[in-house]
């Protein structure tokens, strides 16, 4: 039998990619806050924390590009700590433990997805507000959004859904 050397442990990847998704039912007596601000609007999103679907999906992405699973098991919903919780301190948080492992957001690229209301003008804050969180620039935030042309719970008006992509490199 030959002494074969151990298996040599492999070198820490310089980018890790992850992607997120989230979706929160639309409902009366709630704030609709996407990407950290506060849309006026007659119905907002439900959920055990503030119901910020964007910013639920880009910290998903996070998680997942570092293989730590995804935002209920960090922030569960049966947990009374978590409950109204603005998401883009949960973001903050997350980022930390990105940065303690010894990655940084080198971009994020999300989507909302929802009929009404019309967010353009909002887009601007929701990549300030974003980056902020992140510890980036503005140009490293992309925020769009989209219709499904009234289709699906989405398209009529029952709910917002948001998905995000992320870059993370090795600092």
């Amino acid at each position: 039998m030959l002494n074969s050397p151990p298996n040599p442990k492999p070198p820490t990847p310089h980018l890790r990619i992850g992607t997120g998704y989230d979706v929160h039912r639309l409902v009366e007596g709630r704030d609709l806050i996407l990407g950290g601000v506060k849309i006026p609007f007659e119905k907002g999103t439900l959920g055990h924390s503030d119901g910020d679907a964007l910013t639920h999906a880009v910290t998903d992405a996070l998680l997942g590009a570092m293989a730590l699973g995804d935002i209920g098991q960090h922030f569960p919903d049966t947990a009374a700590e978590f409950k109204g919780v603005y998401s883009i301190d949960l973001l903050e948080r997350v980022n930390v433990l990105v940065q303690n492992r010894g990655y940084s957001v080198s971009n994020i690229d999300a989507t909302l997805i929802l009929q009404r209301p019309k967010v353009m003008e909002y887009l601007p804050g929701m990549c300030q507000i974003l980056a902020g969180a992140l510890a980036v620039t503005v140009d490293q935030v992309s925020v769009k959004a989209t219709t499904t042309e009234g289709l699906g719970m989405t398209g009529q008006g029952d709910a917002v859904a948001a998905q995000a992509v992320c870059l993370l490199i090795r600092i």
